[in-house]
C-alpha cells in the first residue's frame, strides 16, 4: 500500500531539513530578509508582515515554514554557528596560545562587517537567539572533544568555555570591547585555552 499526499509518513517539503529545491529556496528568502531587517532594527521590532513583504512571500507560506521568528531566527544563525565552532576547533596536538587557528582569525574577520546584523539576534552577555544556539553548540562540542581527551570536568569546563567565547563575541559586536578582529581573536584564544588548562581537582 503506497502513502497518500497526506499521510502523515511523508517527509515535510517545508521542514527545515527538508531538501526539496522550492522549500530550501523560500527558506533562503525568508532568512536573507530576515538578516536584512536586523541590520535595520532589533530582532524585537520585526514584524512578520514587514519580513514576509521583503522576502517576496505570503504571510501563510511563512507560518508553513516556521512557527514564529524566533525559528526563522534560530535558522537563519546555523552557518554562523556551525563556522564558530569549526574555527575554535581548528587546531591539531598542543594549542599554542601565541598563534591561534587561521580559521578563528577568518571567523572573526567575517563577523565584523556585519556586526550590525549579528545585534539584533545576539544580545550583550551572549542572550538571543544566536547566542543561545551558539552555547549550545559548542558546550557540546567541547564536552565530547574533552571527554575523548579524557581531561577532567568536561561538564565543567565546556560550559565555561561555550559561556566565556558566546558573551566575548556579543559584547565585541556591541562595542563593549574596543579590539580589532586581529586582537580579538587573539585575545579569545588565549582565555580559552586558559580555561582548559586550569588546574582542576
Amino acid at each position: 500500500m503506497t502513502a497518500s499526499a497526506a499521510d502523515p509518513a511523508d517527509p515535510d517539503p517545508a521542514a527545515p531539513g527538508s531538501t526539496d529545491p522550492r522549500a530550501a529556496r523560500t527558506r533562503a528568502r525568508l532568512r536573507a530578509a530576515l538578516w536584512e531587517e536586523c541590520a535595520e532594527r532589533p530582532l524585537d521590532e520585526v514584524g512578520v508582515a514587514a519580513l514576509v513583504r521583503r522576502a517576496g512571500v505570503g504571510r501563510a507560506t511563512f507560518y508553513l515554514h516556521y512557527p514564529d521568528l524566533q525559528a526563522l531566527a534560530v535558522d537563519a544563525c546555523a552557518d554562523v554557528v556551525r563556522d564558530a565552532v569549526e574555527a575554535l576547533h581548528a587546531w591539531r596536538g598542543t594549542p599554542d596560545a601565541a598563534a591561534p587557528p587561521p580559521a578563528l582569525a577568518a571567523f572573526f574577520a567575517d563577523v565584523a562587517p556585519r556586526a550590525p546584523l549579528y545585534r539584533g539576534l545576539l544580545r550583550p552577555g551572549g542572550g538571543g537567539p544566536l547566542g543561545e544556539l551558539l552555547h549550545r553548540e559548542l558546550r557540546a562540542y567541547s564536552r565530547r572533544e574533552r571527554e575523548l581527551a579524557g581531561a577532567p570536568e568536561p561538564d565543567l569546563v565546556a560550559s565555561a568555555v561555550a559561556a566565556a567565547f558566546g558573551g566575548l563575541l556579543a559584547d565585541w559586536v556591541h562595542g563593549l570591547i574596543d579590539a580589532t578582529p586581529e586582537q580579538i581573536t587573539g585575545r579569545t584564544w588565549r582565555l580559552l585555552i586558559s580555561l582548559h588548562r586550569t588546574p582542576l581537582p
